[in-house]
């Protein structure tokens, strides 16, 4: 018999968080000054959960592989750092689905690929109604998702089995992720999903269009 679920944890970048408008603008200030033409929102959006390294790739055509790869990152992560939180957005509902999993004795948490550089002042800059009982970035325990220490991480500082906890998250790794360590594994469609993706290839447990559609799972 399943364990019945005690904690839900989300991924951060579209997910929890719209961050595609502050990503894209660094990836634009950064266009800029290297005289190239901006980018599209609508270009960015898709990219935006795939960090540095889809932006870059989308601006510049550049990947980890190339020389100029780790100097433009710098600077972008620079660019972004200056403006986390001008024009992010807690996703539409999401305030009332943290009220709603508190309100259910449920605790909740982060578990994001977002270095701690970054997540952490993002945090605390959202307006959220209720603090993550856990927060996991990226560099947290040395490994990012797909791999399943993060997972194991924020379910031993909530002080729960994996499998007591729900992971919501829009890329395949957060599926995966999640998977590999027993959690019931939720896709927000609403989230990054872009056009070459196949998240009904992802093996995700439930989907969710709008963020409140998680509550009707709890109960």
């Amino acid at each position: 018999m399943s364990k019945p679920i005690r904690g839900v944890l989300f991924d951060l970048d579209g997910t929890l968080a719209d961050t595609a408008p502050d990503l894209g603008a660094a990836l634009n200030r950064l266009l800029a000054e290297e005289g190239i033409s901006a980018q599209p929102y609508s270009a960015i959006r898709p990219l935006a959960s795939h960090g540095a390294r889809g932006l870059l790739e989308l601006g510049f055509g550049v990947t980890p592989a190339d020389a100029r790869f780790a100097e433009l990152r710098a600077r972008f992560l620079d660019h972004y750092e200056q403006d986390l939180c001008g024009q992010t957005t807690l996703f539409d509902g999401i305030r009332e689905l943290i009220e709603g999993i508190h309100a259910r004795g449920l605790a909740w948490g982060i578990i994001t690929n977002k270095p701690m550089r970054f997540t952490d002042p993002l945090v605390e800059l959202l307006p959220l109604p209720i603090p993550p009982q856990t927060c996991v970035s990226g560099d947290t325990v040395g490994i990012p998702k797909p791999d399943a220490k993060p997972m194991l991480h924020a379910a031993a500082e909530l002080g729960l089995d994996p499998a007591e906890c729900l992971y919501v998250g829009d890329a395949e790794r957060d599926i995966e992720a999640g998977r590999k360590v027993g959690m019931t594994t939720v896709l927000a469609r609403y989230g990054y999903i872009s056009a070459t993706d196949q998240p009904e290839a992802w093996g995700a447990d439930l989907a969710i269009a709008h963020p409140l559609e998680l509550l009707a799972h709890l109960d």
